[in-house]
């Protein structure tokens, strides 16, 4: 159950960072807090106390394998979920890049008052 909170924590910091922060580089940092504490959330209602690795052998009956496998759909779905972060993470860097070589700062308050 404490494993739950720590990602409720890690999630609102994130959504703190995403919302309250005016620097693209923390915005960014929180996005990543948050896709991280999604992905753990998500191994973390796939996975089985005790549990076996998916793979069927001769000596394992079905109803042994349904009760005590691990599914590895959550598994899959974060192997997905780590790559498009890392290209979303990749695209907003270099967006960030591009912002700080037109307007020379990071802070969202002052790009938004620039003209140009």
């Amino acid at each position: 159950m404490i494993v739950y909170i720590i990602v409720a924590l890690m999630f609102f910091t994130g959504l703190y960072g995403i919302i309250a922060k005016k620097n693209i580089i923390k915005i960014i940092v929180g996005i990543n807090i948050v896709g991280y504490a999604s992905n753990l959330l998500f191994i973390l209602l796939g996975y089985k106390w005790g549990g076996i690795a998916p793979i069927i052998t001769e000596d394992m009956t079905a109803v042994y394998f349904i009760e005590k496998a691990v599914d590895p759909l959550p598994q899959a779905l974060v192997l997905t979920s780590i790559v498009i972060d890392l290209a979303f993470v990749a695209f907003l860097a270099a967006l960030a890049i591009r912002l700080f070589e037109r307007y020379g700062t990071f802070d969202m308050d002052k790009i938004r008052r620039l003209k140009g």
